[in-house]
């Protein structure tokens, strides 16, 4: 390069179309949300919780002024989730004033040139449906699909997509195997995989449900993925590494990647790598940079788990539904989000049918167990005062997705 010469910008578009979000989870920023499973938990000695949500972002009344920042930054979809314990708190009692609020979310966000995307399932269950044995009891599959269905009547003509749970695999595995999530069993393989079974029912019939209400909003699930990376000193140890690697995906995984083959998309949600041994799951590397979360930053995994889902589910359409980082750093959000960023575009070029990215979160958040401390948000919140902040970050990408396209 001559002396003096200014680099030239390498710009990248996205497909005309390309939806770019944020997401929220109901209890993680509605606040009050004390009839399900999670409250109870954060509530529970031993439970491992560090702090209990209480009033969170206080998003079920100022959700006006979010989609309005959301969408002046130059977003165009909004994730959000609708809690199950306020729109049936009992039995077969259904809340119209709970409907007719969500309602007004969806109806807001169309407003704001927002696609509103709905999540029916975000990690919380009612306490009614906890004390009848949870997700480890196959009737509460009909349950939710009754619930799915009522949802659907009085919000398809304002919803854009339908997502009918977020994570299952999460659910299943953190409350039934590792004891992290209530109800908080360490139990055997076995009953994780009779929850995974409940879940891919649950998923069947609720599609089922919400086509029977309207047919052409596209329904799928969105799943927690990792890029798996086998490691061993020795060529045998190495293929033994691999070995593992697949069995911990054929149960965390592949079960719901399958049942995604017949969706009309699929949600990756991902944030960094799996290091797998011989033994199982053996930490991050000595020296690595780590995240809030513990995570490595590895950006790279979301290339990873979008190639896997599409071969996996035989080429079901893909929607990043979950991406981000927990940092205090707002620079290295930036720069976590353009390496994840430019392997979208690597699927993109190889002919992956990516529909579009959604930053995990809009706000910084409760984040489950971990209470408030990890900060996720494009947008600071005063855990005193619920005064909103834009981060750089937010402006930086909200940029990227109103011009549809990336400086490189």
């Amino acid at each position: 390069m001559l002396a003096g010469t200014v680099p030239r910008m390498t710009t990248r578009a996205f497909p005309d179309g390309f939806r770019w979000g944020t997401a929220t989870a109901a209890h993680q920023v509605e606040g009050g949300n004390w009839n399900n499973d999670w409250w109870e938990w954060e509530h529970t000695p031993g439970s491992g919780c560090k702090e209990p949500s209480g009033d969170a972002c206080e998003q079920y009344t100022r959700y006006p002024q979010d989609l309005e920042l959301l969408a002046g930054l130059g977003f165009n979809s909004y994730r959000f989730s609708i809690e199950w314990s306020r729109v049936e708190p009992e039995d077969g009692e259904f809340s119209k004033a709970a409907l007719d609020h969500y309602k007004r979310v969806c109806a807001t966000c169309l407003e704001q040139g927002l696609d509103a995307t709905v999540t029916l399932h975000h990690f919380t269950t009612p306490r009614w449906v906890a004390k009848m044995g949870g997700w480890a009891e196959p009737a509460t599959a009909d349950l939710f699909a009754r619930f799915a269905e009522r949802v659907a009547e009085h919000l398809a003509d304002v919803t854009t997509r339908w997502c009918t749970f977020n994570e299952p695999n999460m659910v299943a595995t953190g409350g039934y195997l590792a004891g992290q999530f209530p109800p908080g069993i360490r139990g055997e393989r076995a009953l994780r995989r009779k929850v995974n079974d409940v879940f891919v029912d649950a998923h069947h019939k609720t599609v089922a449900a919400l086509k029977s209400v309207r047919a052409d909003i596209p329904t799928g699930l969105t799943l927690a993925m990792q890029q798996m990376w086998p490691v061993g000193d020795t060529p045998e140890r190495v293929q033994a590494a691999n070995e593992r690697a697949a069995r911990i995906l054929d149960g965390l995984e592949d079960v719901f990647l399958r049942v995604a083959v017949d969706d009309d998309y699929i949600g990756v949600q991902t944030y960094s790598r799996m290091r797998v041994g011989p033994e199982g799951a053996i930490g991050n590397e000595e020296g690595v940079e780590t995240t809030i979360m513990g995570y490595e930053f590895w950006p790279e995994s979301l290339e990873a788990t979008i190639r896997r889902a599409w071969d996996v589910t035989n080429h079901t359409p893909i929607v990043v539904t979950e991406n981000g980082i927990a940092a205090t750093d707002d620079t290295r959000r930036v720069e976590y989000v353009r390496r994840a960023l430019r392997g979208v575009l690597a699927c993109l070029d190889d002919g992956i049918d990516v529909r579009g990215y959604t930053y995990w979160s809009l706000l910084d958040n409760f984040e489950w167990a971990h209470g408030y401390g990890p900060t996720f948000g494009l947008v600071g919140v005063d855990r005193t005062t619920q005064e909103r902040t834009v981060k750089p970050s937010a402006r930086w990408l909200g940029a990227i997705a109103r011009a549809n396209a990336i400086d490189l």
